[in-house]
């Protein structure tokens, strides 16, 4: 499946969705690595996110999404990233997703998600594999580039 521009035109008449995740960063022998989701038979990774559940707000239901996707649980908050818009993988719903950037130091545990086969692997910051959502990689370029400045905050 080809990502492209498409996925960025929000049609008439669509339902929306609000929705929460994050870029979670370990810092590892001087270099940070980045948390990356995959399921099942997709290719290209993703940042763990998803909907927000009612009596929810944006940074509690980021966290839960990463638990349930990538398995971890002690996020330390460093700052939020914004928001970016899409359609969903099904092309049902238009998606206006906040990000938040964390630290941990945990490794990955089991993801909580029964209903999903997700999997959850670190990579360095400079050898990131191919991601599905282009958004995506581009927020994760972005807080690359100021990295320093965002965890000085």
């Amino acid at each position: 499946m080809i990502i492209d521009q498409r996925w960025y035109k929000k049609p008439d008449g669509i339902p929306e969705r609000i929705s929460a995740g994050g870029i979670i960063l370990r810092l590892r022998q001087g270099k940070y690595s980045l948390a990356l989701v995959c399921e099942g038979d997709l290719s290209g990774y993703f940042l763990p996110k998803g909907g927000v559940e009612a009596g929810e707000d944006l940074e509690t239901a980021a966290r839960r999404e990463i638990q349930e996707e990538a398995g971890l649980k002690y996020l330390e908050l460093v700052v939020y990233l914004g928001e970016r818009q899409r359609l969903n993988f099904r092309r049902s719903r238009w998606v206006t997703t906040h990000y938040f950037l964390f630290k941990t130091d945990g490794r990955v545990g089991k993801p909580t998600d029964g209903e999903h086969a997700y999997h959850c692997e670190w990579f360095m910051l400079d050898d990131l594999p191919e991601m599905l959502w282009p958004e995506q990689r581009t927020l994760v370029e972005e807080v690359r580039a100021r990295l320093a400045e965002l965890l000085s905050a």
